[in-house]
């Protein structure tokens, strides 16, 4: 990948603990950081290391072909789940298996990592997730959906290694970009393939963002997955 260095809010404590966490389409690493930095302001998580990454900026197509930063190509906002970009995809997901690789390298365990995302960063994060060699802690999206829905079994390993890791879906019901529907249907997917530990949650009058009640409730499910550890 070809993007800005990954911004990086470090551990305040012994670091036990990494969440790498993606930003959407035409947005950056610091556009999702105030979430990490309200976390380090109410002493939450102080053993965990945030990591933002920075998309790259590549031409996209329904920005009339124009560059900015992201995941991988968007061909139509018509259904998402289908616009595929594969090339893209995949090396974004050889990314991330990088970034989470690097962290192992570090001496936390993958069981100790969180990957997730916002929209593109959570559908690229959820395809990392769920084909990942690695157990993970948890993987989360929001406003996100599945990516390769008719090819994603062939990038899944015969392990499935996350199998039974807790996935966290959130999504408002009025969105009008990233579509409720795909949201539900990406999460039956997935339970329908055997992902035993999938969580979607509905937000009520939420468009195509994020809540306080949202963030709140993806707070507590991250400290499910990564309590203090000494």
């Amino acid at each position: 990948m070809a993007g800005p260095a990954a911004l990086v809010v470090p551990a305040l404590k012994k670091h036990t603990a990494t969440i790498i966490w993606a930003h959407g389409l035409g947005d950056s690493g610091a556009g999702w950081m105030p979430i990490a930095e309200n976390f380090r302001k109410r002493g939450k998580f102080e053993h965990v290391k945030f990591v933002f990454p920075n998309a790259p900026n590549i031409p996209i197509t329904v920005n009339f072909g124009m560059s900015m930063p992201g995941w991988y190509d968007i061909t139509t906002f018509s259904d998402l789940a289908q616009a595929h970009d594969q090339p893209g995809i995949l090396k974004s997901r050889d990314y991330f298996n990088a970034l989470v690789k690097e962290e192992i390298e570090k001496g936390i365990p993958s069981s100790r990592i969180v990957i997730g995302g916002f929209s593109q960063g959570g559908a690229i994060s959820l395809f990392t997730g769920i084909t990942s060699p690695t157990k993970l802690a948890g993987i989360f999206g929001l406003s996100s959906y599945l990516l390769l829905q008719d090819k994603i079994a062939n990038y899944v390993s015969k392990e499935n290694s996350n199998k039974d890791t807790p996935i966290l879906m959130g999504h408002g019901d009025i969105d009008p970009l990233v579509k409720h529907e795909w949201g539900t249907e990406t999460a039956k997917i997935l339970e329908k393939m055997g992902w035993t530990n999938v969580d979607f949650r509905t937000y009520n009058g939420l468009a195509h963002s994020a809540d306080p009640k949202e963030i709140d409730d993806l707070e507590k499910w991250l400290a499910e997955r990564l309590p203090a550890s000494d």
